[in-house]
Protein backbone atom coordinates (compact mmCIF):
# COMPACT_ATOMS: atom_id res chain seq x y z
CA UNK A 1 0.00 0.00 0.00
CA UNK A 2 2.76 2.18 0.95
CA UNK A 3 4.62 1.35 -2.29
CA UNK A 4 1.82 2.40 -4.42
CA UNK A 5 0.94 5.72 -2.42
CA UNK A 6 5.01 6.72 -3.21
CA UNK A 7 4.06 5.90 -6.54
CA UNK A 8 1.95 7.51 -7.52
CA UNK A 9 3.50 10.82 -5.24
CA UNK A 10 6.47 10.73 -7.31
CA UNK A 11 4.15 10.59 -10.87
CA UNK A 12 1.90 13.71 -10.07
CA UNK A 13 5.66 15.19 -9.35
CA UNK A 14 7.20 13.70 -12.61
CA UNK A 15 3.71 14.88 -14.34
CA UNK A 16 3.96 18.03 -12.56
CA UNK A 17 7.41 18.92 -14.01
CA UNK A 18 6.76 17.83 -17.19
CA UNK A 19 3.66 20.22 -17.51
CA UNK A 20 5.90 22.99 -16.32
CA UNK A 21 8.41 22.31 -18.33
CA UNK A 22 5.97 23.22 -21.44
CA UNK A 23 4.92 26.03 -20.37
CA UNK A 24 6.17 29.18 -22.78
CA UNK A 25 8.01 31.82 -21.81
CA UNK A 26 8.25 35.64 -22.30
CA UNK A 27 8.99 36.77 -25.81
CA UNK A 28 11.65 39.04 -26.34
CA UNK A 29 10.80 40.57 -30.03
CA UNK A 30 6.71 41.43 -28.94
CA UNK A 31 6.24 44.83 -29.45
CA UNK A 32 9.72 45.35 -31.64
CA UNK A 33 10.38 47.20 -34.67
CA UNK A 34 12.41 44.50 -36.41
CA UNK A 35 11.65 44.18 -40.58
CA UNK A 36 8.53 46.11 -40.25
CA UNK A 37 5.60 46.31 -37.90
CA UNK A 38 4.56 43.45 -35.55
CA UNK A 39 2.22 40.47 -37.02
CA UNK A 40 -1.18 41.85 -35.22
CA UNK A 41 -4.87 39.57 -35.71
CA UNK A 42 -4.92 39.38 -39.19
CA UNK A 43 -1.64 37.94 -39.91
CA UNK A 44 -2.12 35.74 -37.14
CA UNK A 45 -5.86 34.71 -38.26
CA UNK A 46 -3.85 33.59 -41.27
CA UNK A 47 -1.09 31.97 -40.20
CA UNK A 48 -3.45 29.65 -38.10
CA UNK A 49 -5.24 28.92 -41.27
CA UNK A 50 -2.53 27.44 -43.10
CA UNK A 51 -0.54 25.76 -40.39
CA UNK A 52 -0.12 22.87 -41.74
CA UNK A 53 1.29 24.07 -45.34
CA UNK A 54 3.86 26.13 -42.77
CA UNK A 55 5.07 23.24 -41.01
CA UNK A 56 5.69 21.01 -43.86
CA UNK A 57 7.81 23.71 -45.35
CA UNK A 58 9.33 24.34 -42.15
CA UNK A 59 10.78 20.66 -41.96
CA UNK A 60 12.72 21.05 -45.02
CA UNK A 61 13.37 25.02 -44.54
CA UNK A 62 15.10 25.95 -41.02
CA UNK A 63 13.94 29.37 -41.97
CA UNK A 64 10.82 28.91 -41.84
CA UNK A 65 9.09 28.90 -38.44
CA UNK A 66 5.32 28.02 -37.91
CA UNK A 67 4.59 30.81 -35.46
CA UNK A 68 5.60 34.44 -36.05
CA UNK A 69 7.61 35.42 -33.01
CA UNK A 70 7.55 38.98 -34.09
CA UNK A 71 4.35 39.60 -33.15
CA UNK A 72 1.78 42.53 -31.35
CA UNK A 73 0.90 39.44 -28.13
CA UNK A 74 -2.45 38.59 -27.73
CA UNK A 75 -4.28 39.62 -30.30
CA UNK A 76 -1.92 37.67 -32.80
CA UNK A 77 -2.12 34.40 -30.33
CA UNK A 78 -6.12 34.99 -30.68
CA UNK A 79 -6.16 35.35 -34.18
CA UNK A 80 -3.41 32.17 -34.59
CA UNK A 81 -6.03 30.15 -32.42
CA UNK A 82 -9.09 31.36 -34.28
CA UNK A 83 -7.32 30.62 -37.74
CA UNK A 84 -6.61 27.50 -36.51
CA UNK A 85 -9.86 26.27 -35.06
CA UNK A 86 -11.58 27.15 -38.36
CA UNK A 87 -9.11 24.95 -39.99
CA UNK A 88 -9.31 22.21 -37.82
CA UNK A 89 -13.77 22.77 -36.73
CA UNK A 90 -12.84 24.32 -33.81
CA UNK A 91 -13.44 21.18 -31.45
CA UNK A 92 -17.49 21.48 -31.76
CA UNK A 93 -17.76 18.27 -33.55
CA UNK A 94 -16.29 16.63 -30.29
CA UNK A 95 -19.74 17.86 -28.76
CA UNK A 96 -22.07 17.07 -31.26
CA UNK A 97 -24.55 13.96 -29.91
CA UNK A 98 -23.99 10.57 -31.64
CA UNK A 99 -27.11 8.53 -32.04
CA UNK A 100 -26.85 4.53 -31.20
CA UNK A 101 -27.59 2.07 -33.33
CA UNK A 102 -29.74 -0.34 -32.08
CA UNK A 103 -29.71 -3.89 -32.72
Amino acid sequence: MRSTLLTRAVALVLVATLLAACAPGANPLAHTAANGPPAGFFLGLWHGIIIWVTFFVSLFDPAVSVYEVHNSGWAYNLGFVIGAACLHGGGGAAAKRRRCAAT
